[in-house]
């Protein structure tokens, strides 16, 4: 499967806003807590080979236990996660597969027992942002793997 197009050299002005958006998301002591859980479950969603790439490997070179990351795809079933991860979760779930009802008052006052309404804005915005990436590489066909050496994921030793 070959890329389609390269929207960083074809879109390069909004491609660089949209990594300074990224960098501003991830200033935040909610998103840094959480980026891993939410990247990963979003790109399994998306079904985004390369996002979901990139995010394991991220998580392995930033010591999150292997086990964890494979377990993020049955949060619910797993003992692995506190009740603050999986509210952040299950939230994550909730802004990717948006109903046409949108999300829900029962998971949005269960989600706000675990989060102030800044760390939940927060919290948003990091969805936000992974699922803005997935659709992106998605509709290009990002290879995974591609970007590893410019991000230093090959460090990760998952080739």
């Amino acid at each position: 499967m070959n890329q389609r197009l390269d929207y960083f050299q074809l879109s390069s002005a909004l491609a660089k806003k949209y990594l300074d958006f990224n960098t501003a998301v991830g200033n935040s002591a909610v998103v840094k807590e959480f980026k891993i859980l939410v990247t990963v479950r979003a790109s399994q969603i998306n079904a985004c080979g390369f996002c979901l790439d990139m995010h394991v490997k991220e998580a392995k070179i930033w010591g999150e236990r292997e086990l964890r990351v494979h377990h993020i795809a049955i949060w619910r079933e797993s003992p692995l996660f506190s009740p603050r991860e999986r509210a952040a979760l299950e939230w994550t779930e909730a802004l990717t597969t948006l109903s046409a009802q949108g999300v829900s008052d029962e998971i949005y006052d269960h989600v706000r027992t675990h989060f102030s309404e800044e760390e939940l804005s927060d919290l948003s915005f990091l969805v936000v942002a992974i699922n803005g990436w997935n659709r992106l590489n998605v509709a290009v066909r990002m290879k995974p793997g591609s970007a590893d050496a410019a991000y230093g994921l090959d460090k990760a030793g998952l080739n």
